[in-house]
């Protein structure tokens, strides 16, 4: 089943960004993972803003995978750098429908 990651991250000191962004792609994608979206366009269409700099959406393959990029020993120091120049959440769901009212999505 397919599980999403979404990281929304306010940026605080941005000096850890660019090693960041060179080169933590390449542990999603080998742990079958793609970004669907890693961006600073954020903008609220509904309810109080967050104060979010970037917002980064990621696609794996499964739960374990997810969990495998987020463990992989070679992201830690990515995540303490990334943890030390921001305020970050890292959330994952999967791709059910909780009502199971859309028909192409597994019941949730």
């Amino acid at each position: 089943m397919t599980a999403y990651v979404i990281a929304d991250i306010k940026i605080n000191d941005p000096q850890w960004v660019p090693a960041y962004a060179a080169s933590v792609h390449d542990l999603v994608h080998k742990h079958g993972g793609r970004y669907l979206s890693r961006s600073g366009n954020v903008k609220t269409l509904e309810g109080k803003p967050l104060d979010t700099t970037l917002i980064a959406l990621m696609a794996f393959p499964s739960e374990a995978a997810a969990r495998a990029f987020t463990t992989d020993p070679a992201y830690a120091p990515f995540v303490s750098a990334r943890q030390g120049g921001s305020d970050s959440r890292f959330q994952m769901i999967d791709n059910t429908d909780l009502a199971g009212t859309i028909p192409y999505l597994p019941k949730g």
